[in-house]
């Protein structure tokens, strides 16, 4: 299976680290390209799909070296997928480029609470116009919204304010707070709305397997032990 942004933008990274990076379960022999144990590696099921949405995915400095990041299986199905390392005082040139294409409707995709006033702010997907590129800021909820904040690149664009009403499945974090949902459940639920339904079921059940084959090399997570015994 071929690589895709958020792998080149991890090898990148790795290339100019310091010291080892060294994760949760970083004893654990994983598969270099889905990050999950060798015994539940998952790239043989990869099924790449199309789409009229797009997304640009901005990650915190060592996000795309987390086995637990959700932002690499948006790439895994959506291989036209963007990635870029956020800097503050820095912006990655090639970034700054892609948002500012003619052939899409850049989206920052954040809780409308946070955008000053008067900026517009959408509820749900424009379905007609351009196909929308949604920016996604990720990292973790305090990361996250330090990107939003000090992005000033950012403040030109519309904010993509999503409800999503289901639950997170997402149980490899802990999250900051009630009805936060992690970045590939963002993402899943952004391309249904915006009409890309075969992309977002593709999504959903990658999204699903890589979460299952997580926790089952964690054993002893509760998740896993709950799931196990119904």
């Amino acid at each position: 299976m071929s690589e895709n942004a958020v792998l080149r933008l991890r090898a990148q990274r790795l290339a100019r680290a310091t010291r080892p990076f060294l994760a949760r379960g970083n004893r654990v022999l994983r598969c270099q390209r889905c990050l999950l144990p060798q015994k539940n590696c998952l790239c043989a099921t990869l099924q790449p799909q199309q789409a009229r949405s797009r997304f640009c995915l901005v990650m915190f400095d060592t996000e795309p070296m987390k086995p637990s990041n959700t932002g690499r299986l948006i790439a895994d199905i959506l291989p036209d997928t963007l990635a870029f390392g956020w800097s503050r005082t820095e912006p990655d040139d090639a970034m700054l480029a892609a948002v500012k294409t003619d052939e899409y409707q850049p989206l920052v995709v954040f809780p409308g609470s946070y955008a000053d006033a008067g900026r517009e702010v959408l509820t749900t997907p424009p379905l007609t116009g351009k196909p929308p590129l949604f920016i996604m800021l990720d990292g973790t909820w305090t990361e996250a919204r330090k990107m939003f904040r000090k992005s000033p690149w950012l403040d030109a664009f519309p904010v993509m304010s999503l409800n999503v009403s289901t639950p997170s499945r997402y149980t490899l974090r802990e999250a900051h707070g009630e009805g936060q949902h992690c970045t590939a459940e963002v993402a899943a639920a952004l391309l249904e709305q915006a009409g890309d339904v075969e992309a977002a079921s593709a999504l959903q059940q990658h999204f699903e397997h890589f979460r299952h084959a997580y926790l089952a090399g964690k054993p002893h997570h509760p998740v896993h032990y709950q799931e196990s015994v119904l």
